[in-house]
């Protein structure tokens, strides 16, 4: 059943590359990566922030960080979305991001990709519902990622998330399309838990 639901959105967005043309006025910061690492032996967390570069007064300002969650075998496991009024500080539990998969188990190591889109209302985000129009700038993360030390043991380290270039339709249309499948078609499974106030480190068990 995974095997069809994937390969039906792969042909759907075959058919939907097609009709896009060529991103030339994405924001360089609208879509940015990063991954977490041995999950079995800590927690991570993911601290997002909005620099108002869209706007600096809410709700015009306001920002939609939709969330995207893949695993190592590159399928998407979940997502979900939170609103960040400008110069708003939030963060997102990885062990969240993977307590509520698509597919059963916990993987060890997840991709997590980040995309700003302008909510000028700042109602109710929808990572399921993206669209280029909208993408905005301004959106910050760090995410905090252990590492096996060298001599033994485990080492926390944070880094930033790194911008990465949506060249063309294929990652956007995927990202919502998939998310989408998931939120009509996933009985709840799939949807991950949103972003909380404030900022958080990391801690092994």
């Amino acid at each position: 059943m995974t095997k069809i639901f994937w390969r039906a959105a792969s042909t759907l967005l075959t058919l939907a590359s097609i009709a896009h043309p060529l991103f030339s006025d994405t924001p360089d910061d609208a879509f940015q990566v990063s991954y977490a690492a041995n999950l079995a032996v800590g927690f991570s967390n993911i601290n997002i922030t909005n620099a108002g570069s869209v706007n600096g007064y809410e709700p015009t300002g306001d920002i939609c960080v939709n969330i995207y969650v893949f695993a190592e075998d590159q399928q998407m496991i979940s997502c979900c979305s939170c609103n960040l009024t400008p110069n708003h500080l939030q963060t997102v539990s990885v062990t969240d991001l993977i307590s509520n998969t698509l597919t059963p188990g916990a993987p060890s190591g997840i991709t997590v990709g980040l995309l700003a889109t302008e909510n000028p209302t700042g109602g109710a985000c929808d990572a399921g519902a993206i669209d280029h129009a909208n993408l905005a700038a301004g959106m910050r993360a760090w995410g905090t990622v252990i590492h096996a030390a060298p001599g033994g043991g485990y080492s926390v380290t944070e880094n930033h998330f790194l911008p990465a270039q949506l060249g063309n339709s294929d990652e956007l249309d995927k990202l919502g399309r998939y998310c989408g499948y998931i939120e009509a078609d996933g009985s709840y499974y799939g949807i991950c838990k949103s972003c909380s106030p404030g900022a958080a480190g990391a801690a092994k068990q």
